[in-house]
């Protein structure tokens, strides 16, 4: 009988090319171009034995994998999901396995962000396309605060580019230590100092229950008129009602958001209205060299599973 694997979100079409699809002999092979939720998920995965997930997209709570009864493995980019409930896949013996990625496109990112807002690129490029010449005036960014919220793999990388551009870096996490961070350069400061102080505002958090909502009303209440806020992370580390409000009332200058808290964004979602804000669908990971680790992993993985010894469980 043929395995059958339902490869999801492939929304570039893409997942075909990036890794050798043809070593797994006897598999039917599903590339789904969109995104699909509820009840078309459901019948597009059908009695499917292996879904392969991009990052977070899709929620694989009890619920749906009660749904998906021919599951038995699932298999996410990337070794941390907070989508996946992996106490239900165990207890319905789905195995899931992760990938390998690179820390390297999410801080890049982050950066194209920082100097997005601050030297006000997307409303320039609009200007010189409509024949208008210099109507805005950027940020220096050297001599300014960078203010990093989770000094671990990704944010250590932005951290380094900050003290190249001539930024006084300085961090704060719950476990953050002053040695750990005069490593990369950067100084420990409490958090209310930092989001008081700092020019730039970027998070780096994995969400989790405790970091869920970190950035709420008060934090955005502590931040200059004059700063912006940057998340690369997760949607749900900022109350998304008090960014609105504070971006709308100009409490704060600007963001720049590559994830919210409904992906895809809504239409007519209220930040879309915003002329301070710059925004990117997801695309911290989307480069050609995490595609490249991701689907090879991946096809890794299901070999693997195939074989009963399979690798980069998730537990």
């Amino acid at each position: 009988m043929l395995v059958r694997i339902v490869v999801l979100d492939d929304y570039q079409r893409c997942a075909a090319g990036f890794a050798d699809w043809s070593v797994l002999a006897g598999t039917e092979i599903d590339f789904v171009p969109e995104h699909l939720t509820g009840d078309a998920l459901v019948r597009r995965v059908g009695a499917a034995e292996v879904v392969v997930a991009m990052r977070e997209r899709v929620a694989f709570d009890a619920a749906l994998l009660d749904r998906l009864g021919g599951l038995r493995l699932l298999v996410t980019t990337g070794m941390v999901n907070a989508s996946i409930d992996l106490d239900a896949a165990r207890e319905r013996s789905v195995t899931v396995c992760g990938t390998r990625g690179l820390a390297s496109p999410a801080a890049e990112l982050t950066w194209a962000l920082i100097h997005a807002v601050t030297r006000h690129v997307p409303r320039s490029d609009a200007d010189v396309r409509a024949g208008r010449w210099q109507r805005t005036i950027g940020t220096d960014l050297a001599g300014a605060r960078l203010g990093v919220v989770g000094l671990g793999r990704l944010g250590s990388r932005v951290a380094t580019v900050g003290l190249a551009f001539g930024m006084d870096v300085v961090a704060w996490s719950t476990n953050l230590t002053t040695e750990a961070a005069a490593e990369v350069g950067a100084r420990r400061i409490d958090r209310d100092e930092l989001f008081e102080t700092s020019d730039v505002v970027t998070l780096h958090l994995r969400l989790s229950d405790r970091t869920r909502g970190i950035v709420g009303p008060d934090e955005l209440g502590r931040m200059r008129r004059s700063a912006v806020l940057i998340n690369t992370s997760r949607g749900p580390l900022v109350d998304e009602g008090a960014l609105i409000d504070a971006l709308s009332t100009g409490r704060i200058a600007g963001a720049g958001l590559d994830v919210f808290d409904h992906e895809p964004l809504p239409d007519g979602h209220p930040l879309a209205r915003l002329d301070n804000v710059v925004l990117t669908p997801h695309l911290g990971y989307v480069t050609t060299g995490s595609y490249e680790i991701f689907y090879r992993d991946a096809v890794e993985d299901i070999d693997a599973w195939r074989s009963g010894s399979p690798i980069r469980v998730l537990t």
